[in-house]
């Protein structure tokens, strides 16, 4: 690692890296986003809500955008069935996902 202190007084690290191995990686993780696009999804949240939707996008601070959302409380003792509450266009943010799992892909069944 070099350590370079610039004129403004900030100190500037870099590691070396190959250019070769972060293309691979970041087109690696590109095209894995891009096949999660417009699938059906369910995020489980820290407060133990569930949302179900479509995956529209996401950022650098793993917020997420769900389409066609639907939110899903835990069950507990004063209701037990579990009704979806409607919410449109959802965003949630990265540090309230516990765990996300991707709908699998059935083929359509035509008649």
């Amino acid at each position: 690692m070099a350590s370079v202190l610039e004129e403004n007084g900030y100190i500037t690290e870099s590691c070396p890296r190959t250019a070769d191995s972060d293309v691979e990686s970041g087109d690696t993780a590109r095209h894995k986003l891009e096949s999660l696009l417009n699938r059906n999804m369910r995020i489980q949240m820290t407060d133990g809500r569930s949302l179900i939707g479509c995956f529209l996008c996401t950022d650098r601070d793993c917020n997420v955008i769900l389409g066609s959302a639907q939110e899903f409380l835990r069950p507990s003792d004063s209701f037990r069935i579990r009704e979806p509450r409607v919410l449109g266009l959802a965003m949630v943010p990265g540090h309230h996902i516990v765990s996300i799992q991707v709908e699998l892909e059935t083929s359509p069944q035509y008649i």
